[in-house]
């Protein structure tokens, strides 16, 4: 129950913000959690209650919240300096390290956001083949730029066909010029999608992939499906762009370590900020070359007040080298280790329901079977009413997961804390139960 102090502050809140909050996914019903303190991978409310983090502010933290060493860091560069309007050896330091960290990293560009890195590598694969299409995956979320979130809120009554998937505007009055540049791909399914690019090869600038859509079920892309598109870009000289703001995590070169195929772009940003604001693109020299503003024209002048600010450079450089290949392997291992520990107490609840995920990340379902699609994985009013009781159960009783039904750990983690999540979901499932009581089929 919340305090009065908590209803104060919501009050207050709603009296200068649209709904009471910044971003939408922070709100709870009636009232949302004021976080109060982080240490490690608990976070302490307004109100004195501790919880277990596994949302780390949406996969951002993976060294969690207020690490030693990058608090120490960041606390030092503060003193001399928060941002400039010349460049620092923070940059240059961090984007060394991180171009050592993939092939497909020949150079590097940042900016603030996951959300503005996916608009710049778009923008950079218009401006480097001179084509104004891009396709992308049906329901999967690429931050906020128009482009790239067509078709994430599509459903039922207005997706269309699973041949010939519709581009769903999200936001009123989007125009109908960008509906009409999006082309929306079914996922893990070579045949269709190639189907559908053959139709814009002339036209195509690129196609945006994530590698794991977290809202399309969090299912890995199969090897199958990214190499058809690998294969198809190549031919037709688009791009392929890969956005792995959230998948980065999931190796040390990222999810792409998974694939043979090589991206020509990546977006990237919150696990590679340190916990600060930060997005970047990274790609083929060739192409990251459009930005170059030694070139006359510049295909794509580029600036940004706090790209590239240093005390963001320095989380950056500091969570990442933390960050390397036994610490990427230690934490892929726990979430082996949750995956299976969750998918043993869904089966002894005996309720239809799944895990799915890669790396060190998992997502719930009140499915039967992995959702393999984004039409698979849209929930029916009961699944929905499910999850959001599992998720309320968690928060509740000490665990915060992400509003999907998600977890992301992070390194303070250990079997310790993976238990507790487990468990948690475990009760959690019961209370979830009884909203599956005669559910309908997600789409009918």
């Amino acid at each position: 129950m919340a305090s009065e102090r908590t209803r104060a502050l919501y009050e207050r809140a709603q009296r200068v913000l649209p709904g009471g909050v910044s971003r939408n996914s922070a709100l709870r019903k009636p009232v949302p959690v004021y976080a109060a303190r982080g240490e490690g991978c608990w976070v302490t409310d307004i109100e004195g209650v501790r919880r277990l983090d596994a949302t780390g502010n949406m996969g951002s933290l993976i060294h969690g919240h207020a690490h030693p060493a990058i608090v120490e860091a960041v606390s030092r560069q503060l003193a001399l300096g928060s941002a400039f309007a010349l460049c620092t050896e923070a940059e240059v330091a961090f984007a060394e390290a991180m171009v050592a960290r993939a092939p497909s990293f020949e150079r590097i560009r940042f900016v603030n956001s996951g959300s503005e890195a996916v608009m710049v590598a778009l923008k950079a694969a218009r401006a480097f083949t001179g084509r104004p299409r891009v396709a992308k995956v049906e329901g999967a979320y690429h931050g906020v730029y128009d482009f790239a979130e067509v078709s994430q809120t599509a459903a039922p009554a207005n997706w269309g066909t699973p041949e010939r998937p519709a581009s769903v505007p999200v936001c009123r009055g989007t125009p109908r010029s960008v509906l009409d540049d999006v082309i929306v791909l079914p996922f893990n399914n070579p045949a269709g999608a190639l189907a559908l690019l053959d139709e814009h090869g002339a036209d195509l600038a690129c196609v945006l992939l994530d590698p794991m859509p977290h809202r399309v079920g969090l299912e890995p892309a199969h090897p199958a499906f990214v190499q058809a598109l690998a294969d198809w870009c190549r031919k037709h000289a688009s791009l392929l762009v890969f956005d792995e703001v959230i998948t980065f995590r999931s190796g040390f070169g990222g999810a792409q370590e998974w694939y043979p195929a090589r991206p020509d772009l990546t977006a990237m940003g919150k696990i590679i900020g340190g916990g600060f604001p930060v997005g970047a693109v990274a790609g083929r020299a060739d192409v990251m070359d459009v930005f170059n503003p030694l070139t006359s024209p510049t295909r794509l002048p580029h600036s940004g007040t706090f790209s590239a600010n240093p005390i963001t450079m320095t989380a950056g450089l500091t969570a990442m080298s933390l960050f390397d290949r036994p610490a990427v392997a230690r934490l892929n291992a726990l979430g082996d280790l949750a995956r299976r520990r969750i998918a043993g107490v869904i089966a002894r609840a005996g309720i239809p329901a799944c895990v799915t995920g890669a790396g060190s990340i998992f997502r719930v379902h009140f499915k039967a079977r992995p959702p393999q699609n984004y039409r698979e994985a849209y929930p029916a009013a009961s699944e929905k009413a499910a999850l959001d009781a599992l998720v309320a159960f968690a928060l509740d009783h000490g665990v915060l997961l992400v509003d999907t039904g998600a977890g992301m750990l992070c390194t303070p983690m250990g079997e310790p804390e993976i238990e507790i999540i487990v468990n948690i979901i475990e009760q959690g499932l019961h209370a979830a139960a009884p909203h599956l009581e005669a559910a309908p089929a997600a789409g009918t």
